[in-house]
């Protein structure tokens, strides 16, 4: 017996908030990979990062297991130029957009 998808939704509706939660930490952790891709490509260990940027290997590995939104700007903007990288933060409101740093 085939079922229709309204009849799935009624019996486990959507749950907005989880689903939300969810996809937040997945951008989280693309975030955080791509910055450990950095690293590695930079051919830099944790340990060596941390030194670069006054910080702890403890951090550095925090930050590329998803807690960057918990990062200083400062340290993110280290880390980024210490991998060859500049970054860039804008400032979204309604239709425009500002670059800041």
């Amino acid at each position: 017996m085939t079922k229709r998808l309204s009849d799935v939704l009624k019996d486990r509706p959507i749950d907005r908030k989880k689903v939300d939660t969810h996809k937040k930490r997945m951008v989280e952790e693309v975030r955080s990979y791509r910055l450990r891709e950095l690293r590695k490509a930079s051919d830099l260990s944790q340990v060596e990062l941390a030194q670069r940027l006054n910080i702890s290997q403890n951090r550095v590995s925090r930050i590329e297991h998803g807690d960057i939104e918990r990062a200083q700007l400062d340290t993110l903007r280290k880390y980024v130029e210490a991998v060859g990288g500049e970054l860039s933060v804008e400032v979204s409101i309604g239709d425009e957009r500002f670059l800041i740093a």
